[in-house]
């Protein structure tokens, strides 16, 4: 007998939880954040309580453990299978989402609760600003009106610390950020020391066009190194809200530090800054995330979508 025609709405790879329900998964999981804690871990304009934590990070601490020990389980199997122990490699979890979403709160939170895991695992957070070109070099491209773009990333050389963790090296290091100075700082480096989780945070690492490692590995994308990885997702009006917001609280906090590259912005009047601030957003992240980020969420195993006050609303996990 021919199977029954579904219809194609009702087709998805995900399980869809809403929120109750993905709260009732933490079973028992330990509550290990404070709120001192919490609030330290929070982005400058996200307004959330401790309840957030309890009711969705927990659950999704609770589902990565899960998927972290099956790996580790894995790797005995094939110890077992080749009669030999091979290299341990670090466990890697990919975050993705837009300027402003909250990406890198969920992975500060995330490098918390994983850290506290019976294991007690090293746990090393890689966002990818660090490899963003240096600014001389966007001028050079014509590129820093793009900035965030995939374009004005150093593709090859994430990739090559990518494969460098992959490939077992135990000493690894990245470049260093400045937000403040919005630049790489020249000379100075992160290492990473045998890690045994990596959460890699950025815009565009979900993006699956093939890039070159090396002649040895051509078309390797940033995700083909993720054992698991997820997306921050809320409405485009929000993300923009949430953007001018942090904004005009950079434009009394940060931007008036004289060393900020955004120093001029403090000067604007309040109108002034929105407006600025708006055509930033519609301009250079409201492109990027149409054309390159939101392309690529559903290249991720779970899906974080937000209300508009920074909360989670539904959760869509990929079925295996």
């Amino acid at each position: 007998m021919p199977q029954e025609a579904r219809n194609p709405v009702d087709l998805t790879p995900y399980i869809s939880i809403d929120r109750e329900a993905w709260a009732d998964l933490r079973n028992s999981t330990p509550m290990t954040l404070t709120e001192q804690d919490f609030q330290k871990l929070l982005g400058l304009n996200e307004k959330i309580a401790l309840d957030e934590v309890e009711e969705v990070y927990l659950p999704l601490s609770r589902l990565l453990s899960l998927h972290f020990t099956a790996s580790l389980g894995l790797y005995g199997a094939r110890n077992r299978f080749f009669g030999k122990t091979g290299v341990k490699v670090p466990y890697i979890i990919g975050i993705a989402g837009s300027v402003a979403v909250g990406k890198s709160t969920t992975a500060r939170i995330l490098q918390s609760l994983v850290s506290k895991w019976d294991e007690k695992p090293r746990v090393s957070l890689v966002p990818t600003d660090g490899f963003l070109f240096p600014n001389r070099i966007l001028e050079e491209k014509n590129l820093l009106n793009k900035k965030g773009f995939p374009e004005s990333f150093d593709v090859k050389s994430l990739l090559n610390f990518l494969l460098m963790l992959k490939s077992g090296v135990q000493d690894v290091s990245m470049p260093v950020y400045s937000h403040l100075e919005y630049d790489i700082i020249p000379g100075e480096k992160n290492v990473l020391v045998s890690p045994d989780v990596v959460i890699v945070e950025g815009l565009n690492v979900l993006q699956t066009s093939g890039r070159y490692v090396s002649d040895k590995f051509p078309g390797l994308s940033v995700s083909d190194f993720f054992d698991f990885s997820l997306y921050v997702d809320a409405e485009e009006i929000n993300i923009k809200r949430w953007y001018l917001e942090r904004f005009l609280m950079l434009k009394e906090t940060a931007f008036r530090n004289e060393r900020s590259y955004f120093h001029k912005f403090s000067y604007l009047s309040e109108e002034e800054a929105v407006d600025r601030a708006d055509g930033i957003w519609e301009e250079i992240n409201a492109v990027n995330l149409r054309e390159n980020i939101e392309p690529s969420k559903y290249h991720a195993d779970l899906i974080l979508r937000k209300g508009p006050h920074h909360r989670a609303t539904e959760i869509l996990l990929r079925k295996i």
